[in-house]
């Protein structure tokens, strides 16, 4: 668990003025980003608004000096408030806030033993699939904020958008998205209007967090009931970061320590479960908000924590009044900057299968409402046709010298499961020739399931009278085959 050098880490929260400028405005605009979402999901959760906005704060705070991704924001949202809602339906916040540290500390484990590298089995194709559904996910959430509303709801979201994407070609000093919530705000209050408003939204805080211990009886049956839903909670919430995560390293062109991110984001749970929050995740649309404007380094994430807490505690009058159409032009804009337009030309552009993935990624996701569901099922079509594409480059080609009446086969490619029977299938087991050779110099055996089938059919052929000796094995090979079969090299 050993940190980035110091000179390093110092960089990723300090490199100019005007970096850490951007940062401080692209956190604020985050920040207002988080607001209507975290709300909404812990309304989704079971609990008051309150926990996930204290959860927020609480999470923006420690994974700015813990997290391995800077300019990464997280979050009381997302799939882990899917998995929290049962445990909160079934058992009741106390029972959550011990799930919290519990799964905190599971993702602190896997950090420590980096299974951040499982990462690499998700294909860029199930990543666009994410970022797509996201993004859709993102529009879908306000689509409650735009049915059976007054008719003056409609224009002044339009005002927003207008605002947000017309600004920055007049300057760029100051992020649109505050301008946005500003004038919006100062258009409400001088043209009284019936539009909803933050407070609509739900009850907010009105005091500091303060420690939260949760009152549950210390028992094998409290573990027992807590720990499925801890250890969920903890692999979706990677899940979510760790592509999050992703998207940042493509978007600024630069790597990040995934294992850090894991711990960190432990670290970050556990104590958002220790101020009676619940456990949270990497927000891939405040994320991409806050890299939009100009979010590069810790203190932009730091920044989305701080100003959090100052805007539910300290300016709470103020922050009850924004008009929610305001919040809403933001999450149209990150939901139309996160979505991976050029997807559309990939479709015809890339394979078939992976256009295939993609889509079964995005389809899953906006069913289900669950980025780890869909993200799951990416890997494993991707998984499918991997195996596919390369049972079919094995090949077995049979040659017959009559002079010594021997019966070649020389074998290419690679033998696993997938292509073991294929593999099989390319022998005559009827032949009459005397000998057989099994040449193997251009292939490789993966797996005991291989391994079984080449012993299957060296069996097979003695006991049809044939002389076999299978030649070529590479070293690998044959310290399976030697394990697992050592009689595919005696000849009897």
């Amino acid at each position: 668990m050993s940190p980035k050098p110091t000179s390093h880490y110092a960089a990723e929260w300090f490199t100019t003025p005007r970096s850490a400028i951007n940062d401080i405005l692209a956190g604020m605009v985050a920040t207002f980003a988080l607001i209507p979402e975290v709300i909404a999901f812990s309304f989704v959760a079971g609990v008051d608004p309150e926990v996930g906005l204290f959860a927020t704060f609480i999470l923006g705070i420690v994974i700015a000096f813990t997290g391995g991704r800077p300019a990464m924001i997280t979050g009381a949202a997302g799939s882990v408030a899917l998995v929290a809602a049962a445990l909160v339906r079934s058992h009741g916040l106390d029972y959550l806030l011990l799930a919290t540290l519990l799964a905190g500390l599971f993702q602190v484990v896997f950090g420590l033993l980096r299974l951040d590298v499982l990462m690499r089995f998700v294909s860029k194709s199930v990543r666009t699939g994410f970022v797509n559904a996201l993004a859709i996910l993102i529009f879908s959430a306000q689509l409650p904020q735009m049915i059976h509303v007054p008719w003056q709801t409609y224009p002044m979201i339009a005002l927003g958008l207008v605002i947000i994407y017309l600004l920055p070609r007049v300057t760029t000093v100051i992020p649109s998205p505050l301008i946005c919530i500003i004038v919006l705000t100062v258009v409400s209050f001088a043209l009284p209007m019936p539009l909803h408003v933050v407070s609509d939204l739900g009850k907010l805080p009105t005091s500091l967090p303060h420690l939260v211990l949760p009152h549950v009886p210390l028992t094998l049956q409290t573990l027992g009931i807590v720990a499925p839903y801890a250890l969920a909670m903890a692999v979706v919430g990677l899940l979510e970061s760790m592509m999050t995560a992703s998207v940042v390293d493509e978007w600024t062109e630069t790597t990040s320590s995934k294992s850090r991110e894991c711990w960190g984001l432990g670290l970050s749970n556990i104590a958002a479960g220790l101020f009676g929050g619940i456990a949270g995740c990497g927000m891939i649309g405040q994320t991409v908000g806050n890299l939009r404007y100009g979010g590069r380094g810790r203190l932009s994430t730091l920044t989305s924590g701080l100003f959090l807490l100052l805007l539910i505690v300290v300016l709470h009058p103020w922050v009850a009044r924004i008009p929610v159409a305001a919040l809403v032009a933001i999450m149209i804009m990150v939901s139309v900057s996160t979505f991976s337009w050029s997807s559309f030309r990939d479709l015809a552009r890339h394979p078939k299968v992976s256009s295939v993935v993609m889509l079964a990624t995005v389809a899953v996701t906006v069913a289900t409402s669950d980025l780890a569901a869909g993200v799951a099922v990416g890997v494993l079509l991707s998984g499918v046709f991997f195996a596919f594409k390369v049972m079919r480059l094995m090949g077995v080609d049979a040659t017959y010298d009559e002079a010594t009446d021997t019966r070649l086969y020389r074998v290419s490619g690679q033998i696993f499961f997938a292509s073991a029977d294929m593999f099989a299938d390319r022998f005559d087991l009827r032949d009459e020739a005397k000998r057989a050779v099994i040449d193997l110099t251009q292939a490789h055996f993966w797996d005991i399931t291989a391994v079984g089938a080449l012993e299957s059919v060296v069996s097979k052929l003695r006991r049809h009278g044939m002389e076999v000796e299978v030649i070529g094995l590479n070293e690998a090979s044959a310290i399976l085959v030697d394990r697992h079969a050592p009689m595919v090299q005696s000849e009897v």
